[in-house]
C-alpha cells in the first residue's frame, strides 16, 4: 500500500536526519498516517513531528520542516507540505494514480487481498443461538457481523473457520424438551401443562403438530421420560434445520457446527477440568466445584458444577475454549456475542488464563440490540412469550441484500434501529439502492461500449488527468487500507461507509464526464476507469456477502 510506502519514507527521514545532526538522537516513535478531513489538505498527513516536538521539546513546525527537507522523492508523491502546528501532508502524483487503473484491471478480484495475517489460524464462532426456537432479528445482526469479518479477515491473510456452536445440553435444552411434549400432548387432545419454564411460542404448537402429522400419536405409548427424549432430539433436529435455512437465506455459511454434547462425550470436560485443577484454578465449597477466578483478578468465584453433579454453563465454555485452543489449536479465537453476555467478557478472559493462553488472543465481540422500526412505531420480539419477529419475516421483507448492509452500518458496539420503511424504499435514499445502483450504473455503461463494439484494451490511462477521475481512483484504491482497518480493529462497520463514500464520488464523475464519447482515446482510458471502479465495487459488496446487480 501506498501508506506503507509513505511511513516507510518518514520513518528513514527521521534516522537520516539524526545521522546528520539535525535532529536530537530520541527513539523514532511508530510512524501512523491519517487521511485528512479536507481533500485540500492533502492524500495523507503525519503527526510524527508533533509527536517528536513534545519529547524534544522543540517547536514541531521545525522538525516537520526538517524531515520533509531530507525525505527521499518518490514516484508516488507529488508534493510535500508541511503544515502548523506541525503537519506533515502528501499529495499523490497523478500520473501514479491513473497507472493504478492498470493495477487494479489486472489484480481484478484479488485487489486489495492482503498478507496481514500470514496464514495465522482464526477460529470465528457467531450466532450459536441455543437451538430452541427460530432466530430473531437480533440473532441476524451477529450472524451478518461473523460472515462479513470472515471475510474481511481471509481478504488479510488469515486463515478463518466459522463455528456455529450448538447449545445441545443444558437447562435450556430441558426446558424445550418438556415443552414440546406437552404441546405434543395437547396436539393428540391430552391433558398437559407446559413448564413454568417452557417456551410458549406459537411456533411449539406447529413443531408438535408436524410432529403428529409425521409420527401420530406413537410417543404416547413411551413413558413420559423416554417420550421427552424422543421428541427433544426430533425438534431440535427440525429447530438447527430452520436455523441453517434462515442462515442460508441470509447468506452466512459455516465451516463447522460443533456440538456442546461431544464436549462431554469425548472426555474434553475432563481434560479441562483436570488442567484447571493442575493450576490451582478449581476449589470445592458447599458440595459444587468452583472457577477460583478471585486468583484472576475477578469480583467472585463462579460454579462451575453444581452440588446435583450438573455442570454449569461456564463449565462448558471453559471446556469449549479449552477444546479450541489447545485440543485445535487456534492462534486466536473470535466470539460474536449478544449484548446480554457483556458482563462474562472478563470471566471469559480470566478462563483463558487458567488455560495457559494469553487472554489477548481471545477477542469477544459484544453485538449490541436491534430495535426495528416501521414508520413512527417500534416493533417489539420476545422469544419466551412468543412474540417473535423473525430473521425470516425480515429477510422476506426487505432482502438479504438490505438485511446485511443495515446490519453493517453501524459498529457492533452501538446499539441500532432498522428503518424497515427506508430499507424498502427504491431510491436513492437507501443507502443501499444507491451503491448497487452505482455498480449497475457501470455495468449498462460497459455493455453500451460491447454493443458499439469498442475495444479499449489498448486505452492509455495516463489520459486520465481531471480532478473527477483522480478523484474516484484516489477513493478506489483505499480498499486495501479499509480492509486492513477492519481486520485489525475487527471492525466490519467500515465497509459499507467505504461503499457509499465510493458510490458517491463514481455518481459525482459519471455527472461530470461523459465516459462514451467522439474522442476515442479518452473513451477507451475512461471505460478503463470504470472497470477498475466496477472491480472495487463489486469486491466492496461481495466482502459485505452482498450481491453486484448488472442493472436494477
Amino acid at each position: 500500500m501506498v501508506k506503507d510506502k509513505i511511513a516507510q519514507l518518514l520513518q528513514q527521514a527521521v534516522v537520516e536526519a539524526q545521522k546528520r545532526g539535525l535532529l536530537p538522537p530520541l527513539a523514532v516513535p511508530e510512524v501512523s498516517l491519517e487521511r485528512p478531513q479536507n481533500p485540500e489538505h492533502g492524500d495523507y498527513a503525519s503527526t510524527m513531528a508533533l509527536r517528536l516536538g513534545r519529547v524534544a521539546q522543540t517547536d514541531p513546525l521545525v522538525i516537520a520542516e526538517t524531515i520533509a527537507g531530507v525525505l527521499p522523492p518518490a514516484e508516488e508523491v507529488e508534493t510535500v507540505s508541511v503544515v502548523p502546528p506541525g503537519f506533515i501532508n502528501f499529495i499523490l502524483r497523478g500520473s501514479w494514480l491513473a497507472q493504478q487503473v492498470e493495477e487494479i484491471l489486472s489484480a481484478r478480484e484479488r485487489y486489495g487481498d492482503l498478507d496481514l495475517g500470514q496464514g495465522s489460524r482464526v477460529q470465528l464462532e457467531f450466532v450459536s443461538v441455543n437451538p430452541t426456537g427460530p432466530l430473531h432479528v437480533g440473532h441476524g445482526r451477529g450472524a451478518v457481523l461473523g460472515s462479513t469479518l470472515a471475510s474481511i479477515l481471509g481478504a488479510a491473510g488469515y486463515e478463518v473457520q466459522r463455528e456455529y456452536y450448538i447449545n445441545d445440553a443444558g437447562s435450556q435444552i430441558d426446558a424445550f424438551y418438556r415443552s414440546l411434549y406437552a404441546r405434543y400432548c395437547q396436539a393428540l387432545g391430552r391433558p398437559a401443562e407446559m413448564p413454568v419454564d417452557g417456551y410458549h411460542g406459537g411456533y411449539m404448537v406447529e413443531l408438535a403438530e408436524d410432529i403428529v402429522a409425521e409420527r401420530g400419536d406413537a410417543f404416547l405409548a413411551l413413558s413420559p421420560e423416554e417420550a421427552i427424549g424422543e421428541l427433544g432430539k426430533i425438534g431440535l433436529a427440525k429447530v438447527m434445520g430452520w436455523i441453517k435455512s434462515d442462515l442460508e437465506l441470509l447468506g452466512v455459511e459455516f465451516d463447522v457446527w460443533f456440538s456442546e454434547k461431544s464436549l462431554y462425550e469425548q472426555g474434553q470436560f475432563e481434560r479441562a477440568m483436570s488442567l484447571l485443577r493442575q493450576g490451582g484454578y478449581i476449589g470445592e465449597k458447599e458440595g459444587a466445584l468452583w472457577f477460583v477466578s478471585t486468583a484472576l483478578g475477578e469480583d467472585k468465584d463462579n460454579v462451575l458444577v453444581r452440588t446435583s453433579g450438573v455442570p454449569t454453563y461456564l463449565a462448558s465454555d471453559v471446556t469449549y475454549h479449552y477444546n479450541k485452543f489447545l485440543e485445535r489449536g487456534f492462534d486466536t479465537v473470535i466470539d460474536v456475542w449478544g449484548a446480554d453476555h457483556q458482563e462474562h467478557i472478563s470471566r471469559m478472559k480470566a478462563v483463558a488464563s487458567a488455560l495457559g493462553v494469553g487472554p489477548e488472543r481471545l477477542q469477544i465481540i459484544i453485538a449490541q440490540m436491534v430495535s426495528l422500526r416501521r414508520g413512527e412505531a417500534l416493533l417489539r420480539a420476545s422469544k419466551r412469550a412468543g412474540e417473535i419477529i423473525t430473521l425470516r419475516e425480515l429477510v422476506d421483507e426487505v432482502g438479504p441484500d438490505v438485511c446485511r448492509f443495515f446490519f453493517l452500518s453501524r459498529a457492533a458496539s452501538s446499539q441500532m434501529d432498522f428503518d424497515l420503511e427506508l430499507a424498502k424504499q427504491q431510491s436513492m435514499d437507501n443507502p443501499v439502492y444507491y451503491v448497487q445502483y452505482a455498480h449497475a450504473r457501470i455495468a449498462s455503461i460497459l455493455r453500451l461500449a460491447g454493443e458499439r463494439n469498442i475495444d479499449y484494451a489498448q486505452g492509455d490511462v495516463a489520459l486520465l488527468v481531471t480532478e473527477p477521475e483522480l478523484t474516484l481512483i484516489r477513493r478506489m484504491i483505499q480498499l486495501p487500507e479499509i480492509i486492513e482497518m477492519a481486520a485489525r480493529n475487527l471492525e466490519p462497520h467500515h465497509l459499507p461507509y467505504y461503499a457509499q463514500e465510493l458510490a458517491t464520488v463514481f455518481h459525482s464523475f459519471y455527472k461530470q464526464c461523459r465516459v462514451v464519447s467522439n474522442d476515442e482515446p479518452l473513451t477507451w482510458a475512461r471505460l478503463k476507469l470504470v472497470a477498475a471502479a466496477k472491480i472495487i465495487l463489486a469486491r466492496t459488496l461481495y466482502l459485505m456477502g452482498m450481491t453486484a446487480p448488472e442493472q436494477m
